[in-house]
């Protein structure tokens, strides 16, 4: 029912059409307040003096600080929208960390790529590469330990024989990648790895019985085409270094398995698993590279390598060892703060950040038919992820 506005008696005042009682209590009407915007403003419009604007000015800025106190007093007792600030807060904590950890995770990959390639360039032994590498790990590790800078894991007898399958699988895929990067550029390499998912889906239903949606049969399609027509189209290709990228995918995905089955409920940081990793897989790495290539072959390239490089060849062993533990262990570390989803994608995200960097810092030739055939397979493979 809408009612017209009718003169107001001088204990009462009009203020913006709303009637308010000076002396009396505050009466609150449960029906709307509605305006009748039909008929004209009674009050033409005056022009007041310099005097009075003023005292209506401290009038309305005294009844604005009523209508503010009031707004803040019920503000203040809102504890719902407090507790979703604190939540959103963490959340971004959250993603900033898992930010980081990719940033840090690629950037050493690349670095470690890039200081490989340049060793194996001048010194083609990826068998004492790959044992360089391991060793470099483990000493860090231990001196971490004995100077506590890093707790010491607590481990027995039935966690080194759980991790005993994943140290030979991590092994063999260790070698067998650096051996391939050793015949053909980074980027094949890493072009041919990105077929990781289409050899852990055929393990998985041959081996562990395991099904899976159509979307992930369907999803192998572009991963496998896209790699055989980077490979059929690949300028240097080389027989060695397609066979090794593909042994060390197996190899992976054995890996992977074994741990998920034999690390369940081991009280294990991702840290230290990497590191008594490293270590078992340098004891078996060892005595299978002395027999591959031997000393003599080592003291003999060593000295070429030296006399054509110069004292760098020392900086860039030294340096290849070093970040492919730490970016191995970064990776270990996230696994820690995000689900294995999130990982896989960030692990194809770091193969293209490792392609990308190869083929600029090399100058790696490249048809566009290759880079089509590269592209479709990390597509396959980042869909793959998705549908899992």
């Amino acid at each position: 029912m809408i009612s017209s506005i009718k003169p107001v008696s001088p204990s009462l005042t009009a203020i913006g059409g709303v009637r308010r009682s000076a002396p009396g209590k505050l009466r609150f009407s449960p029906l709307p307040i509605i305006r009748n915007f039909e008929k004209p403003n009674p009050f033409p419009l005056q022009v007041l003096s310099a005097q009075n604007f003023s005292n209506f000015s401290v009038s309305a800025a005294a009844q604005r600080r009523d209508v503010f106190k009031v707004g803040a007093y019920e503000a203040d007792r809102s504890q719902p929208i407090e507790i979703g600030i604190e939540i959103s807060d963490e959340q971004s904590r959250q993603k900033v960390k898992i930010g980081i950890y990719f940033a840090t995770w690629w950037a050493l990959n690349v670095v470690f790529n890039i200081y490989n390639k340049k060793v194996l360039n001048a010194f083609p032994y990826p068998w004492l590469t790959s044992t360089l590498s391991l060793a470099c790990g483990s000493l860090m590790m231990l001196v971490s330990w004995v100077t506590r800078v890093a707790e010491a894991p607590k481990t027995d007898l039935d966690f080194w024989k759980t991790l005993f399958p994943v140290a030979v699988a991590h092994t063999i895929g260790h070698v067998a990648a650096t051996v391939s990067m050793s015949k053909v550029a980074v980027s094949f390499t890493h072009i041919i790895k990105s077929g990781e998912p289409a050899f852990s889906v055929l393990v998985s239903r041959l081996f562990l019985g395991d099904t899976f949606p159509l979307p992930v049969y369907l999803s192998l399609l572009p991963i496998i085409g896209g790699c055989a027509l980077a490979a059929v189209t690949e300028l240097n290709f080389n027989m060695i270094g397609f066979m090794g990228a593909m042994i060390s995918n197996l190899a992976f995905v054995f890996r992977n398995i074994f741990s998920k089955k034999g690390m369940k409920g081991k009280s294990v940081s991702g840290m230290n698993y990497y590191a008594c990793l490293s270590m078992m897989s340098l004891l078996i790495v060892t005595p299978f590279a002395i027999a591959v290539e031997g000393p003599q072959v080592w003291a003999a390239g060593w000295q070429n390598a030296v006399s054509e490089i110069g004292p760098n060849f020392v900086w860039w062993v030294a340096a290849q060892s070093v970040f492919y533990h730490l970016y191995n262990q970064v990776s270990y570390m996230s696994l820690d703060q995000i689900s294995p989803l999130t990982f896989s994608v960030g692990n194809t995200m770091k193969r293209i950040s490792v392609i990308v960097a190869s083929i600029i810092i090399f100058h790696t030739p490249i048809r566009p038919v290759n880079a089509l055939g590269a592209a479709i397979a990390i597509l396959g493979t980042f869909i793959y992820f998705q549908v899992e």
